[in-house]
């Protein structure tokens, strides 16, 4: 039996602006009445087959007024998107006018929906589990072509397939140790110490393994925010310039040029990465508004995950360039040497007397040489990984949410093992047991609060 849900609701699908469609989604057990009401097909019909798009108008019940020229599908219950009777009305991109259709919409007896309220109803209506839920809102605010890849393998099923498969193997054990807890005294012969150490060893390692992939998954995600820092004119707005291969940045011979931070965003090797130019730091500038320019990129320096600290190998180090490494040593960084096209020669041997623990990356940012190698060393140092091993698209990588519930779940059951060494009842092994499958299925959505699904649906935008 389908579950509907009430009431019918209303949204625009589409975002804000002009655009040359706008899509109006409709959603409830009402939603065919409410199409009677405000559309007239061109070629008339009394029924609307489902799946199928008709041409007509938009036509206010009150005033006979036409207010677009549409499309129109009416799609049945179960197979939608909600697994409700679904509505979705094309129409011209005027947002005035999409307007005007939605109050229509409400007038014929729809709810406007909640921000995520089409796909929390597809999650109630078991259309979705929650890790597909959620992967819906991450593939809208993916980054990078690999975070769009990731998202459409958790919206596939990837992690709700490894989680049910974790499941599978605790409801095996939690039927030995149900079993011992009815006959007590066989409990002995019934409970096989080594072989259920042994499986829930294998749970615990594999609860570990989506632990590790959701710190891949964060940085997938979220991202990192890196900043380029370096004494006036070593040319960190002509490296910005380069890795984004536009003249986003002003670059002059004069120091000083960039008296404020620069913030773009930058795709390196499916890495989402949110790169920063900043004003050249010196340790007595001349104008207060360049003053200002290095107070605010001391500010960036403090809240960056990755420093990209950039040296010139035209001329001899300065006492900026050792404060500056000394003040980054705390910080994930990489640094870069750059004009090696008009380098000293024993520019690299000096580096390495004053820096012996640190690489420097040779590169010309006006000839484009040595980037290629530089970004790798960016992605290195921000993955602890290289490129091609780093979040494999096939597999499943858990969010923040999802990893909070695994760490619990993996620690009842390192919990488990040591208490089925110590020889503790089966009562009490239940107990651990239970706990690692409520995070389980918190996870999936099974034992899910409701504050919880409002928190998550709640980062919606309207019309999904």
């Amino acid at each position: 039996m389908v579950i509907q849900s009430e009431p019918t609701i209303a949204a625009i699908a589409t975002p804000p602006g002009l655009g040359g469609i706008g899509i109006i989604r409709i959603s409830g057990p009402s939603a065919l009445t409410i199409l009677r009401k405000i559309f007239i097909p061109k070629k008339q019909t009394t029924e609307f087959t489902s799946h199928h798009l008709f041409y007509g108008w938009i036509k206010s019940p009150d005033t006979g007024q036409l207010l677009d020229e549409v499309l129109a599908v009416y799609m049945r219950a179960p197979h939608t998107y909600t697994r409700d009777d679904v509505v979705e009305i094309q129409a011209h991109g005027s947002f005035t006018a999409l307007q005007q259709i939605l109050t229509l919409t409400q007038d014929a007896g729809a709810r406007l929906a909640e921000p995520g309220e089409f796909t929390k109803n597809a999650f109630l209506n078991g259309r979705l589990d929650l890790t597909q839920a959620e992967a819906v809102i991450e593939l809208l605010q993916a980054k990078t072509a690999k975070g769009v890849r990731a998202a459409v393998n958790q919206l596939q099923g990837g992690l709700h397939s490894e989680i049910q498969e974790i499941i599978a193997m605790l409801l095996q054990i939690k039927a030995l140790i149900e079993v011992a807890i009815d006959f007590p005294d066989d409990e002995i012969e019934l409970l096989d110490a080594d072989k259920l150490h042994s499986e829930m060893r294998q749970v615990v390692d594999t609860l570990q393994n989506l632990i590790s992939a959701a710190d891949h998954g964060r940085i997938l995600r979220e991202g990192l925010v890196a900043v380029i820092i370096g004494r006036p004119n070593v040319g960190k707005s002509s490296l910005l310039n380069t890795l984004l291969r536009v003249d986003r940045a002003i670059v002059t011979p004069v120091p000083g040029t960039t008296r404020d931070t620069i913030e773009e965003h930058l795709d390196i090797k499916g890495l989402p990465v949110k790169i920063i130019d900043t004003a050249g730091i010196r340790e007595a500038a001349g104008e207060e508004i360049e003053n200002i320019g290095i107070m605010r990129s001391r500010a960036k320096l403090a809240e960056a995950d990755l420093v990209i600290l950039l040296l010139d190998s035209s001329m001899p180090l300065q006492k900026e360039d050792y404060r500056l490494v000394t003040d980054t040593k705390d910080k994930p960084r990489v640094l870069a040497a750059n004009k090696e096209d008009i380098g000293r020669p024993d520019f690299v041997n000096e580096c390495k007397e004053a820096f012996p623990d640190q690489k420097i990356n040779m590169i010309s940012a006006k000839n484009n040489t040595g980037i290629k190698p530089l970004k790798e060393a960016i992605f290195t140092k921000a993955t602890g990984q290289k490129s091609t091993g780093w979040a494999p698209e096939h597999a499943a990588l858990p969010n923040i949410r999802h990893r909070a519930a695994l760490v619990k779940a993996r620690n009842a059951g390192q919990d488990f093992i040591t208490n089925l060494s110590g020889g503790v009842s089966p009562d009490l092994l239940a107990i651990d047991m239970q706990t690692i499958l409520d995070n389980l299925g918190d996870i999936v959505g099974y034992t899910t609060t409701e504050d919880v699904l409002d928190k998550i649906f709640g980062q919606f935008c309207l019309g999904k």
